[in-house]
């Protein structure tokens, strides 16, 4: 019996930081927009094309018609873990990214001069690995997916020819599925899996204003809202060996429902854009994101038994997160009356430090470099397609996992995505 409950307890602390961890995300600027040309420098204040429904609603004021605007994205990402120590041994995982399809669609309704209506759909926040199942650290995660989507309702309103305003809602679905090896140490047999899938919904709200001091100028300033999601499953456990099992049996994990929140971080955006001359212009970003309010995830277990007792062991789980601060700048130049091209570089301070940071999510700071060009195809059609390289970081590990898990010490090699965007904005 005692030996039962040590593995339960085991069990338990096994369960813990693998599902909480889970719960941080990868924050996306990019929706396949025009904005993706110059690393999002100035994405609340260009307000050029219909991007600008969800960029900044306020922004919608500065067009004349209505307008589509239509993004596709596909991501490529090359995430390789260099592994310096861990208990139980294993490779180092492979490439555990891929290619991952995104975009974005965004449509305004010029209602009037001053009022205009607009809907975005698309994604703001993302994650995806798999390693391989042989990895040095299958005990602490193997595969996880964390998607979210939105669709965003918003009004802009122009208060006078130098303040617009605009606010938005949005529902937002996430969806989480995580697996991770089972270490059958008490049996000596092969691994066995752990698996959870939920999802869940929740609303969400932006607002921005506009105000163009003069010709060519314009500054905005937007606000996202937190979006709380909650999860809750029953965790599936294949080929957990006899002893394991009893000891999941035993504890009540093995019929328990999770229920676990953690919270989308809110972001404040702060925007400048400025023509230098009729050809070129100049942008830059300054940002903030509430990753602190993120990294406190509760976690409880409940387990009713056939008497109807109830067994509810709670703990929260903090994975230390910090504040983040963006940065970028970026510049437009339009080569003839159709042609433009673009650049840009931003920047993002990590979520959190080197002594806190868990492989289940091994975030660093990031940097982007990003190229663009569009053309004019019609006056009423525009084409566009943008480059972007993001470099992740080396995102050190050096985590203690106990007996099930083991110690893990390393750090990623490659964390580099590949971002391809084109896009096409039609006036009618």
């Amino acid at each position: 019996m005692s030996r039962k409950i040590a593995g339960a307890l085991t069990a338990l602390t096994l369960m813990v930081p693998g599902m909480s961890a889970e719960a941080a995300g990868l924050w996306l600027y990019e929706m396949g927009t025009p904005d993706v040309g110059t690393a999002s420098a100035g994405m609340a204040s260009r307000a050029a094309d219909a991007a600008t429904a969800y960029a900044n609603p306020a922004g919608m004021t500065r067009l004349d018609q209505s307008q589509l605007m239509v993004g596709v994205q596909p991501i490529y990402s090359d995430i390789k873990f260099d592994t310096a120590q861990a208990t139980f041994g294993g490779d180092n995982g492979g490439n555990a990214g891929g290619l991952a399809p995104t975009g974005s669609l965004s449509y305004v309704n010029s209602i009037s001069k001053d009022l205009k209506l607009g809907v975005t759909m698309g994604s703001y926040l993302g994650l995806g690995v798999k390693f391989n199942d042989t990895w040095a650290g299958r005990y602490y995660v193997q595969e996880e997916d964390f998607l979210t989507s939105f669709a965003n309702g918003a009004l802009g309103y122009r208060v006078n020819d130098w303040l617009s305003v605009g606010g938005g809602v949005s529902l937002v679905y996430g969806e989480l599925d995580v697996q991770t090896n089972l270490h059958n140490v008490l049996d000596g047999g092969q691994d066995g899996r752990m698996k959870l899938k939920a999802n869940d919904t929740d609303i969400g709200w932006n607002a921005g204003v506009l105000v163009e001091p003069a010709a060519g100028t314009r500054v905005g300033l937007t606000y996202t809202s937190k979006v709380d999601l909650k999860y809750k499953d029953r965790p599936s456990f294949v080929g957990a060996g006899p002893l394991l099992n009893d000891a999941l049996q035993a504890s009540g994990l093995a019929n328990a429902q999770t229920t676990f929140d953690f919270t989308l971080p809110e972001q404040l955006m702060l925007s400048a854009h400025h023509d230098l001359s009729r050809d070129l212009s100049i942008m830059a970003d300054l940002g903030w994101q509430n990753w602190s309010k993120f990294g406190e995830i509760g976690l409880s277990l409940d387990t009713t038994t056939a008497g109807g007792a109830t067994l509810a062991p709670k703990t929260s789980v903090d994975a230390h997160f910090q504040d983040t601060w963006h940065t970028a700048v970026g510049a437009r130049y339009r080569l003839d009356p159709r042609w433009s091209v673009s650049a840009g570089f931003a920047y993002d301070s990590s979520p959190v430090k080197n002594s806190d940071r868990s492989i289940v999510l091994p975030l660093d700071r990031q940097y982007r470099y990003a190229l663009g060009m569009q053309y004019e195809l019609r006056k009423d059609l525009t084409l566009g397609a943008a480059y972007e390289y993001m470099d992740a970081g080396s995102a050190p590990v050096n985590q203690t996992g106990g007996p099930l898990k083991g110690d893990l010490k390393g750090r990623l090699k490659s964390d580099a995505f590949n971002i391809l965007a084109l896009n096409m904005n039609w006036k009618f």
